[in-house]
């Protein structure tokens, strides 16, 4: 089912770089699909969604209704609620922290240098949907746009065929803020927030993972509107030593692995004893959970247990692949997190399970995946602003360093630039 691999062997350089199949092949469908929507608003948008979710709506019932969210209170289980509730708390006061304040900077000749922070107008979150329930993922595109000040938050998500949205998802939508909540998804989902139509007004922003559909469709309206990232399959990397329970292990490769036949579980360790128990273990819990198929093809196709010379080699290893989630299941993981460079999220020692980040701890769990943790960082505040430079000359500052400025703009041959600050100079030379 999943294999155990030595350092130094040519399947370890397959793992640790995953290639899935060519994107090409869809993206045609989707440039149409771009297309169709931009040039016929709500008629493709309603055509697309009645083709791929069997949800006949109309312009007066894409929304999701004031009565609908009231149902939705209704029918979800009541001890969720107050779960939901303590996710949504923690994920605000986590992000809280990450805000940044305007800040201006005056010197003595009357110059003024500064920086202005101000949060986006209208974003838009994409959230799966369907016969899946994803609260957590409303929660972590929500209310790090609230805590940003964002004021409209928009929330797309693809209905059933009888045309609703999964009840927790709306919840979570009312209690992380979302303003207006639309029952469309996929590619047209993303082309209505970017395009705007007769019902949903366009974004300045679109965040939130899908199928490969939404993320070559949030590729192609970048530009026309911001994005947060392109999203790949889930994929973890536990860099484990001997004093790691086996049982704790497997459980957390299987957390990822059930995600998708294409998701990444990665366990590398110095301890050949602990990779052979882990195996093991991760075919015992196979045997009782409900996605076994899934498992299996993710297990079996972009996951292994690789056992290193030592336990550096497996932080070098690890920092290589920038997993999107690096679970430290080791004695002492702070003694090595200084050694980490690469990674989505970092989750330290033996009782930081993976999903206590994806629910409940406080940061995001929309994070950069297939290596992007390289040069990317997790969903977050800032992903929710902009900031604007402010410069204020004074009439003494342009006078001493007039000239620096002419011969900079003339070294690039753009005399009207060089001019602009001339006839100031000039200006001033004759008071």
């Amino acid at each position: 089912m999943i294999r155990i691999l030595k350092s130094g062997q040519a399947e370890v350089e397959k793992v640790l770089n995953k290639v899935y199949e060519d994107q090409a092949v869809y993206e045609q469908r989707v440039s149409e699909i771009l297309k169709e929507v931009r040039e016929r608003g709500d008629e493709a948008v309603l055509e697309y969604t009645a083709r791929f979710d069997k949800a006949r709506l109309t312009p007066e019932n894409l929304r999701v209704s004031a009565e609908e969210i009231e149902e939705a209170y209704r029918v979800i289980d009541k001890d969720v609620l107050p779960a939901l509730q303590k996710a949504r708390d923690n994920i605000a006061a986590y992000h809280e922290k990450q805000l940044q304040k305007c800040w201006f900077d005056p010197e003595e000749d009357g110059t003024v240098l500064g920086q202005l922070v101000r949060p986006l107008e209208r974003v838009g979150i994409y959230v799966p949907g369907g016969t899946a329930s994803y609260p957590s993922s409303v929660l972590m595109n929500a209310v790090p746009a609230k805590v940003a000040g964002v004021k409209e938050i928009v929330m797309v998500a693809p209905p059933t065929a009888g045309g609703r949205i999964d009840p927790y998802s709306i919840v979570a939508a009312a209690e992380a803020g979302v303003t207006e909540i639309y029952k469309v998804g996929g590619a047209q989902a993303v082309a209505a927030l970017a395009y705007g139509t007769r019902t949903i007004r366009k974004v300045d922003l679109i965040t939130g993972p899908g199928n490969i559909y939404v993320t070559l469709a949030k590729k192609m309206v970048y530009g026309q509107v911001n994005i947060d990232m392109l999203a790949g399959p889930s994929e973890i990397l536990i860099i484990a030593d001997a004093s790691a329970d086996p049982t704790y292990v497997a459980a957390d490769l299987l957390s990822q692995a059930e995600h998708d036949v294409l998701a990444s579980a990665v366990l590398v360790t110095p301890s050949e004893k602990l990779a052979h128990a882990v195996k093991a273990e991760i075919e015992r819990q196979v045997s009782y959970l409900s996605r076994k198929e899934i498992l299996t093809a993710s297990l079996r196709d972009y996951s292994a247990i690789i056992v290193t010379d030592s336990l550096a080699e497996a932080i070098e290893m690890a920092n290589t692949y920038a997993p999107e989630h690096l679970e430290l299941a080791v004695e002492k993981p702070f003694d090595i997190l200084g050694k980490i460079k690469n990674a989505g999220a970092v989750f330290m020692g033996h009782y930081t399970a993976e999903p206590v980040g994806d629910y409940y701890a406080g940061p995001n769990h929309v994070l950069p995946t297939g290596g992007t943790a390289r040069f990317y960082s997790p969903l977050n505040v800032d992903t929710f602003m902009k900031k604007m430079s402010i410069i204020a000359y004074s009439r003494d500052r342009l006078e001493k360093v007039g000239q620096d400025i002419v011969k900079l703009a003339k070294v690039e041959g753009l005399d009207a630039h060089a001019n602009s600050i001339q006839v100031r100079l000039d200006k001033l030379a004759k008071k």
